[in-house]
């Protein structure tokens, strides 16, 4: 695992086509369903850059849970530690900024050219998590070997009821919807490996995860309650406040310091955890002795903040890069401010020299 950016050095591979490594075609083993899926991933791309018209225009509400229902049983093939092998890119939160997530992938590249691992928060705080979900769920679907989706904390009732995803759902085609949305979420994974290397989930870590099987092990479909492992891999924080485990300020799960995640780096084999579930200024943020990353994925966060979008980007040999989706200019008068840093090296030159260790993406 490197972080110096020797990744961009001539002769390094990244992004290999998708004849080199996908393994399953889903037009030779459903000609009619992949056909539908790339009319469905048509029109739900015909949305991008059109505010007029949104999801229900181009999509009944029997097309939507009949894809509800086809990703479920895909979700539940997987492992609740779904693993992939690099090269991918990661993405973090993305909260219903249809608009945004398309802007950024026009930057990074799409499913199936770029094999993708989504860190979940998919739906609340914007307007589009139906369309947001869909056109993942179609691209899941389609490619499944190419894309995999995580849960985030959003993906559970307790929180989508609260923070916009409920209405929305009411909105646009009855709540009805919501109920077979949450069924969906409850069968997502909860965590990814990579490579056997790197470890991917929503939160963070928890003081219930011994090793990679406590995570294979979780039985689904499952709802998070109010603590325990589910919980901690949604909801926990880093943070730079000590090494040790604390109460978190969220008054759920916990905060951990860079001796937790030293030491579950070497009790769980890995070299790397990227999480998402803070908004950070750039997009992401390395902490913990280069151990962990936080990475958000959409810029000025519910047009709060004025933060930039990022991805991590792993290469097959695991060396670290990231791209970056500078965010546009708010509309005057609006009132938003810089994110703040939440774990970085409270030495201010350790700091630096962290966020310096990791490079622009380069494609060779």
């Amino acid at each position: 695992m490197s972080t110096d950016g020797n990744n961009n050095k001539k002769g390094s591979k990244e992004g290999p086509k998708t004849s080199e490594i996908s393994k399953f075609d889903l037009a030779k083993e459903n000609p009619r369903l992949a056909e539908w899926m790339d009319d469905c991933i048509k029109r739900m791309n015909s949305l991008y850059k059109d505010t007029n018209i949104n999801i229900c225009n181009v999509m009944t509400g029997h097309e939507i849970i009949a894809i509800i229902r086809m990703v479920e049983a895909i979700f539940m093939d997987e492992s609740n530690l779904c693993e992939a092998e690099a090269p991918i890119k990661v993405i973090g939160d993305i909260h219903a900024q249809f608009q945004d997530m398309n802007r950024l992938f026009d930057l990074i590249g799409r499913v199936p050219e770029e094999k993708l691992m989504f860190l979940g928060d998919y739906v609340d705080r914007g307007p589009q998590g139906i369309e947001v979900l869909i056109l993942l769920f179609c691209l899941k679907i389609r490619y499944r070997d190419r894309i995999y989706l995580l849960r985030g904390n959003h993906e559970t009732p307790s929180v989508n009821k609260i923070y916009g995803f409920y209405v929305e759902c009411q909105y646009k085609y009855g709540v009805g919807l919501w109920w077979d949305f949450q069924t969906c979420f409850n069968r997502m994974p909860m965590s990814g490996l990579i490579s056997k290397r790197v470890l991917c989930m929503h939160g963070g870590l928890s003081p219930e995860l011994i090793n990679l099987d406590t995570i294979r092990n979780i039985p689904r479909p499952c709802e998070p309650l109010d603590r325990g492992l589910l919980i901690d891999l949604l909801w926990s924080d880093p943070t730079n406040k000590g090494e040790g485990w604390f109460h978190s300020i969220r008054g759920i799960s916990y905060m951990f310091g860079k001796g937790v995640v030293e030491q579950a780096c070497k009790s769980l084999e890995i070299d790397l955890i990227i999480r998402g579930h803070q908004v950070v200024q750039d997009g992401y943020e390395m902490m913990a002795g280069r151990r962990l990353i936080t990475v958000f994925s959409v810029p000025n966060y519910c047009a709060q903040f004025t933060n930039a979008a990022a991805v991590v980007c792993l290469n097959a040999n695991l060396q670290v890069s990231f791209q970056q989706l500078i965010p546009p200019p708010l509309p005057d008068g609006t009132k938003a401010k810089a994110a703040p840093a939440i774990a970085i090296d409270t030495n201010i030159e350790a700091a630096r020299a962290d966020k310096e260790a990791i490079k622009p993406y380069v494609k060779e």
